[in-house]
């Protein structure tokens, strides 16, 4: 005959569904117990850990500071000592705004003409336009048979220094007056190479303006030496019209 239990006697399932003894204690197992989740308890977030970028530093870029030409230049770049390239020598003629020099280039030893002009003559804004575009149509015309060859331009606080090729012959009106007397052949020899000159600078685009004797260069002493034009300071570029 089976036997008949109370409700208070029967034993009672544990968490896992086991039940355990008699005495209504739950039965030990090896197992832990999972936590039960109830809707009640607080969600606990675990918090991540963030990898934190360090600042970048603004890039800084070293920004070259460009040489800016003095104020009261008149070539439009800094001053440069012409001595640092030649050394000047004696005079060899002289006019109304400079001087010109026997000059010596200090890497090379060749020998040219430097044209020196003081800036304290050059008086109005006109006259230092026309300086400027003087070395402009000197570099234009360099390299022609019947021109002076242009080296470069320097400038300093007191000067603007013109470096030219050295024309030993010496002036034409100096020819002239020395020579006395030419023949018709002769004198049609300049005559011609006075047009081509002429001829050259126009072909170039520019009007010479100040064609004498005087501006006039002869490459050597000797008889037949070549004629080149020299002194820009009044010339000008054609322009239309």
């Amino acid at each position: 005959m089976g036997c008949c239990g109370s409700k208070g006697n029967a034993p009672t399932p544990d968490v896992n569904g086991y039940r355990g003894p008699a005495t209504g204690y739950p039965r030990q197992t090896n197992q832990q117990q999972q936590p039960q989740y109830h809707p009640s308890q607080q969600k606990v977030t675990v918090p991540q850990i963030q990898t934190q970028t360090p600042p970048t530093r603004p890039q800084q870029t070293q920004q070259q500071t460009p040489t800016r030409p003095a104020p009261d230049t008149i070539l439009g770049k800094p001053f440069e000592d012409i001595k640092q390239h030649y050394t000047l020598g004696k005079e060899l003629g002289r006019g109304q705004f400079g001087v010109t020099y026997l000059c010596t280039e200090n890497s090379t030893s060749h020998t040219y003409a430097c044209k020196s002009i003081l800036k304290r003559k050059l008086v109005n804004k006109n006259d230092k336009e026309d300086m400027k575009r003087e070395v402009h149509i000197m570099q234009d015309l360099s390299g022609q048979p019947n021109i002076v060859e242009f080296r470069g331009a320097y400038e300093d606080r007191q000067s603007v220094h013109l470096v030219m090729e050295l024309c030993a012959g010496g002036e034409l009106f100096d020819r002239i007056i020395a020579k006395g007397h030419y023949s018709e052949r002769d004198a049609a020899k300049i005559c011609r190479e006075i047009v081509n000159v002429v001829h050259a600078c126009h072909f170039m685009g520019v009007m010479h303006r100040d064609l004498k004797p005087e501006n006039f260069l002869l490459s050597s002493k000797a008889e037949g030496a070549k004629l080149k034009a020299t002194d820009f300071g009044l010339s000008v570029f054609i322009e239309e019209g």
